[in-house]
């Protein structure tokens, strides 16, 4: 296999694994929405969001935070070597935009988990105003990783 192939498959991986990854935070906040709009601490119906949320992140959201990471890592490395240009690029304008947007992700994805943290302890954090308001920034910042990544802006 030459690197070529390595990195389109690589490449294909990853974007599979952000689709799942994508999906849940975009989901996530909406299940809390409704959680405490609908649910309240201790009633059947919060145990039952509890399990939804607790299975989202665990079942979808984890793993596929892991394998978009893990495939994202290995097309780097891929990058690297299969140009000749060495690790450069990850000094490029474009790189850095879609890197900073990775560790949003990662930290939204991990802020997210806390809350959901808070509803297993019967705490209500957030009221359900600020869950669909923050709903979408996962999605913006996937709108200026990928136009970062397919203008690759800066590159000379």
């Amino acid at each position: 296999m030459t690197y070529d192939s390595v990195y389109d498959l690589l490449r294909g991986l990853h974007i599979l694994a952000v689709i799942a990854w994508m999906a849940g935070l975009l989901y996530l906040p909406r299940l809390f929405a409704y959680h405490t709009e609908t649910a309240p601490p201790g009633s059947e119906f919060d145990a039952h969001f509890q399990v939804w949320e607790g299975k989202l992140l665990r079942i979808i959201m984890n793993p596929a935070m892991v394998m978009a990471w893990v495939f994202g890592l290995a097309l780097i490395w891929v990058d690297a070597h299969r140009h000749g240009d060495g690790w450069r690029f990850l000094a490029e304008p474009w790189m850095v935009t879609k890197l900073a947007g990775v560790l949003f992700l990662t930290g939204w994805h991990t802020y997210l988990w806390r809350a959901r943290k808070a509803f297993a302890a019967g705490r209500r954090d957030h009221a359900a105003k600020f869950w669909r308001m923050t709903n979408e920034l996962p999605f913006l910042a996937a709108i200026v990783m990928v136009i970062a990544v397919t203008t690759e802006f800066g590159h000379p």
